[in-house]
Order: structure tokens, then C-alpha cells, then sequence
């Protein structure tokens, strides 16, 4: 039965808000299917404005993938902002796909991706707006299957009872597996209606279905035991891990945004995982082990991805994208081949120690020269030892010389705040090595004409990580360092105005904490946040601490009990029954090395260290050299 398109309802009321652009669809490279000749259908959300939602990765690849699949449609919903919230309530509108601006109830998936915490209480709000009960145990047959995905999802205890299922690691195998349960379901006619689709989901051990599991909890508040409730359901969910990633070169077609979005560009993902051991990464975690694209594909998707879309800009992602053991012939080659076009290349973030000059040149070779971010985290020697981010101050002094000596102008260090056994003055050795940075840019140079910028980010302790254990810094204690850093480079009259220095307070980091290693007894909280008002915690100008901290109080629930606390090493912690493939012995130890200061190598170069992925997930490492190289691209 054919489902009607929203819009002429829709459209009255988008010259009433702000950006109505962001709620049109019609992008190039999106896709619209006919219902009708279709069985099964995604709704796919990124909980937040379409400005940031857009360009997700994960997002635009199941997009694409799905559509690919024979009687198989997917489209796209974002948040939508307050002021048309209360539009579409007042005129009851529900939330809508942007695609053809389809209701979102009639879907049978609503997917979403949560690469943080904050966009819960988004959740809500688009479940609300759809008309689809809030609590999965209060849905029936007419629903869709509400499941998470993304990073956040490797902890969705906290919204247990607002998820139908949810999985764990690469979305686009079990994506595709997903589909053909469903419609398996649909065209044996439904049996047994939402429960038995779900106990089928559930059986294959890939998707985790949070009513099939009981959580008992000890008289002091801790977990005593997760467990099945039904015969069938395992014990442990475990994650998805893509091999040969050559073998989905995604996206191929990607979306080009109508309204302004936050990256404006083609993005390749060049690998995937990351084993440097940053103690306090949970995407380094999680994404294990390294598996690299070949130059060649890279050079395909590049060549692809450009054509379909117009974009300008291609960043070469991923968690250390000068890792890639051929990245000096992927920047050269694909410098070659865009020399005189308007084409350039980016790189995100990047080691210290993976810099060198001449890859920073190839990158600029168009004559885009922006500045350069490197993220030495830890502001002393000993914290990066801590976190085992293995850069020396000399190094970072060396790599930082030499881009100002070569033509740079502006760098950017990002550092973090609330480390496990951070002090003081770990915290001031931030503005000590800003002060060294610029003093050596200015003597290689002789030129004044050098500037940095620090920022800082709160470190929240996160789940599948050595520190799923440690003890989060109170927002105080951050406060306090932060202020006493600002003074000491505000006060600083040599090297002052040449630093500039961003960062957030500690309070949104605690609510952070909270949900990040919450347990199911946190959803009240969420709920309760979200029917006082709350949206858009990921933004500042939407985020309200007191909201939060007045739920937690009317639900009981004891705030630093789940955020200051330092955990026990036997204690059951609310996503031990999902598996990251890493052998929790394997982190616990890791966790005492960081305490004495203890690094660890890279399993890329070194031999194993035994963290368990390789073996618990039937993996192995996939990086090269190949010793290919790119060819030019033919003039037609």
C-alpha cells in the first residue's frame, strides 16, 4: 500500500523557520524508490541537524548499499530544530524522511547512528514526533524496529528500553543480513509478529536485543549479572568486522548537500582501526585490527567520488591516516594527478610522528595551504606516557619547526584535560610547550609572524577502553586547571597573543560520563531531560547542566557514583556481555601499565601483544606496501 508524500503539508510551514533548505531533499546523488515495488524499508538517522548529520560517513554508505539491494529502500530523517518541532506539533506533522518525505512510522527499520552520547534525547524527540511509542516494550506490530548503531552503540544500556535492538562494529554486512531476515519474515507473512523478528535477529549472535537479557544488580548498586532470559539468545553479542575493504569502495555517489554543511568535501576512508594503544581512544578500541585500502582502490574511489559529485575538497580519512603504509605514494600520485584542477587534498588530524614535510607539501601542491592539527593529548611527558600517546616534547618541537619553516603559519595542538592521574601541573605543561612552540617557530623563521592554537577537550572514560575502569576528573577540578592555564598564557606577555586557546568547561564532559558508562537505570534520566525540554545536547547553546543534574536527582540516581567513581577490577560493568573481540584481562592490565607510566608498541610493526581481536574475531591485520603505484588518469 502506497504511502503519501508529507510535503504539501510540510512546505507551509517551512517559511516559518529558520534554514528551511535543510528539510527539502532533492540532493544530487540521493535516491527515491517506489514503495510499492518494494519489501523491506530503512528509515536512516543521524540524531542531529542536517548539518552535521549529512555528511556522516556511516550513514551515507548503508544509504547507498541498501538502495543497491534489489526490493530494498532507504531514505534519510534528521533532527529537526525546536522551531519546527513545534510547528509540526502544533499542525500534526510527524518526522519525516527528506528523501520523498515519507512518514517515519511506516518504515519497518528506523536505524540510527550514534556517534556520541548527546544525541539521545534527539532520539526521543524523533520518536516522539513519528508516533511511535517511546518504549520499545509498549510497541506493536505496526511499528518499525528501532537499532542503533555507531560507536555509541558498543554501550546502549543506557537507552535499553528505548531500543529494539541494536549492533556493534561495520554496518554494512550486517545490514544487508538484517534485510534478508526481515523480508524472509515478511513473505512467510509475519509469524509470531514483532517478538519472533526479533528473536530471529537475536539468534544470529550479531544483533543484540536488550528485552531478551535481565540485568540483576547487587544491594550496593552494582551489576551482579547480565543474563538471557530466553533459550536461543547468546550470551554475548558480538561485533561485526568488515575484511578486504576493497571489496566495498563506499560511497560511490556521495551526497551533495544543499545547505551548509560542517565538512564540504568527498571524504575516502583510506583504513580502518587503529592499534597505537591511545588508552583513552574508544574508536581505536573497537575498530581493530588495521585493515588498509589498496592505493589502487583509494585512486578509483577518489577518481569516483569527484566526478559524481563536484566536491573540490577530498580528506583522506580515518583514526591516523599518515599511518597507511603507502601514504607518500597515495599523496603523490593523487597530487600528480590533480595538479592544475581545482581539486585539493586534506588530512585530517595527525601523529607527530607519522609527519613529514614532504607529505605536507604534496597535500598543499594545488596552493591550499590551511593549517596543520597535531594532537599530542597529553600536556607533560608523563601523560602521554599515561595515555600512551609515544610523542616527545622534541618531537613535537622538531615537526612543529619545520611546517613554520616551510611556509605554515598556523598550528593547532589538541590536548586533553581529566586524564587518569593528571595533576596540576600536567595541565600548565600545556601552556609551557605552546610558549616552546612558538619561541622555536620564531628563531627558525625570523619572523614573528607565527601563531598556535591549543584546544582542549574534557577526557570521558568510555566503555571497551584501559580506562573503562579509571575514575572521571569532577567538572571542578577541570575548571580549575583550565582557568589556571588561560592565566598563564593570557599573562604571558612574549608568547601570549600568538597562542590562542579554545575550550569547553567540564560540565557537559560529566553528562558525558554518565551516559557513556551508564547502565539501563540511566534511561529515567534521559527521559526525564528530554520531557523538561532538553534537545541538542551536543551544542552548547541547547546544553543545560541543571536540567540533567535535577533529573538524576528525581531519579535517584547518584551521579558520581557512575562518573567519579573508579571501578574494580571483577566488577561487571554494563557492557560486558558485548564483545569488542579485546580480551578484558588483556585491558585491565593495560589500565595498570597506564597507572606506572608503562607504553606499549604497535602491533602493526611489532608482534602481537595478545589484546584478543585477532583470534576472538576470526581477523588479522591487513596493511600493506603493495608497491603499486597510481596511474595518471586518462584524458579523454
Amino acid at each position: 500500500m502506497s504511502v503519501e508524500s508529507l510535503f504539501p503539508r510540510l512546505e507551509a510551514l517551512l517559511p516559518k523557520v529558520q534554514k528551511p533548505i535543510q528539510y527539502v531533499g532533492g540532493e544530487l546523488n540521493s535516491t527515491v524508490k517506489n514503495w510499492d515495488e518494494t519489501t523491506v524499508r530503512w528509515a536512516l538517522m543521524y540524531p542531529d541537524a542536517y548539518e552535521v548529520g549529512l555528511p556522516n560517513q556511516g550513514v551515507q554508505i548503508l544509504y547507498e548499499i541498501l538502495n543497491e539491494l534489489p526490493q530494498t529502500l532507504a531514505e534519510r530523517t534528521y533532527a529537526v530544530w525546536p522551531d519546527l518541532e513545534a510547528l509540526m506539533r502544533s499542525e500534526g506533522v510527524p518526522q519525516f524522511t527528506v528523501d520523498a518525505h515519507r512518514p517515519v512510522r511506516a518504515f519497518d527499520v528506523l536505524g540510527l547512528s550514534f556517534s556520541t552520547e548527546l544525541g539521545y534525547t534527539n532520539m526521543l524527540t524523533a520518536l516522539d514526533l513519528a508516533g511511535i511509542p517511546l518504549m520499545a516494550a509498549d510497541r506493536g506490530d505496526d511499528d518499525p524496529i528501532v537499532l542503533a548503531g555507531g560507536h555509541a552503540a558498543f554501550n546502549p544500556e543506557p537507552v535499553a528500553d528505548f531500543l529494539d535492538a541494536a549492533v556493534l562494529g561495520d554496518g554494512e554486512q550486517i545490514a544487508i543480513a538484517i534485510t534478508e531476515v526481515i523480508r524472509e519474515w515478511k513473505a512467510e507473512g509475519s509469524p509470531g509478529g514483532r517478538d519472533e523478528l526479533l528473536m530471529r535477529l537475536a539468534e544470529s549472535g550479531g544483533v543484540y536485543v536488550p528485552k531478551f537479557y535481565d540485568v540483576d544488580y547487587h544491594a550496593d548498586g552494582r551489576i551482579r549479572r547480565v543474563a538471557p532470559n530466553r533459550s536461543g539468545v547468546p550470551w554475548r553479542v558480538h561485533k561485526h568486522t568488515v575484511m578486504d575493504l576493497d571489496e566495498w569502495p563506499y560511497p560511490k555517489k556521495p551526497l551533495v548537500p544543499l545547505a551548509e554543511t560542517v565538512h564540504e568535501r568527498f571524504s575516502v576512508e583510506i583504513f580502518r582501526g587503529c592499534t597505537r594503544g591511545c588508552r583513552f581512544c574508544q574508536a581505536g578500541m573497537i575498530t581493530r585490527p588495521v585493515r588498509e585500502r589498496s592505493i589502487t582502490t583509494i585512486g578509483d574511489m577518489v577518481d569516483a567520488g569527484v566526478k559524481a559529485s563536484g566536491f573540490n575538497e577530498v580528506g583522506l580519512l580515518s583514526l591516523s591516516s599518515a599511518d597507511h603504509s603507502e601514504i607518500g605514494e597515495v599523496a603523490k600520485g593523487l597530487a600528480d594527478r590533480y595538479e592544475g584542477t581545482n581539486t585539493s587534498l586534506s588530512l585530517p588530524s595527525t601523529r607527530v610522528d607519522a609527519f613529514n614535510i614532504d607529505l605536507a607539501n604534496e597535500f598543499s601542491r594545488n596552493g591550499r595551504r590551511s593549517g596543520l592539527t597535531f594532537a599530542p593529548e597529553g600536556g607533560s611527558e608523563r601523560m602521554r606516557k599515561v595515555i600512551n600517546k609515544m610523542v616527545t616534547e622534541e618531537d613535537l618541537i622538531r615537526t612543529v619547526t619545520t611546517a613554520y619553516t616551510q611556509g605554515w603559519r598556523q598550528v593547532k595542538l589538541y590536548f586533553m584535560c581529566g586524564l587518569p592521574t593528571e595533576e596540576d601541573v600536567d595541565v600548565l605543561g600545556i601552556a609551557d610547550l605552546a610558549k616552546k612552540v612558538i619561541k622555536a617557530g620564531r628563531e627558525a623563521t625570523g619572523s614573528r609572524d607565527v601563531r598556535c592554537t591549543v584546544s582542549i577537550g574534557g577526557f570521558v572514560p568510555k566503555p571497551h577502553t584501559p580506562f573503562q575502569w579509571a575514575a572521571q576528573a569532577d567538572h571542578e577540578t577541570v575548571d580549575r586547571r583550565l582557568k589556571a592555564l588561560k592565566d598563564a598564557l593570557r599573562g604571558d606577555k612574549e608568547y601570549g597573543r600568538a597562542i590562542g586557546l579554545r575550550y569547553h568547561d567540564g560540565k557537559p564532559s560529566i553528562v558525558e560520563g554518565l551516559l557513556s558508562r551508564g547502565d539501563r537505570r540511566v534511561g529515567n534520566v534521559i527521559r526525564a531531560v528530554w520531557e523538561d525540554g532538553g534537545r541538542f545536547d551536543g551544542w552548547s547553546e541547547h546544553f543545560s547542566y541543571q536540567r540533567w543534574m535535577d533529573a538524576t536527582a528525581k531519579a535517584g540516581i547518584d551521579v558520581d557514583w557512575y562518573t567519579t567513581r573508579e571501578r574494580e577490577e571483577n566488577e561487571v560493568l554494563p557492557w560486558d556481555h558485548l564483545d569488542a573481540g579485546l580480551d578484558r584481562e588483556w585491558l585491565w592490565q593495560d589500565w595498570q601499565d597506564a597507572v606506572n607510566d608503562v607504553e606499549v608498541e604497535d602491533c602493526r610493526w611489532t608482534p602481537c601483544y595478545d589484546c584478543g581481536v585477532c583470534p576472538t574475531m576470526g581477523t588479522e591485520i591487513q596493511i600493506g606496501p603493495t608497491g603499486k603505484k597510481l596511474l595518471p588518469l586518462t584524458v579523454v
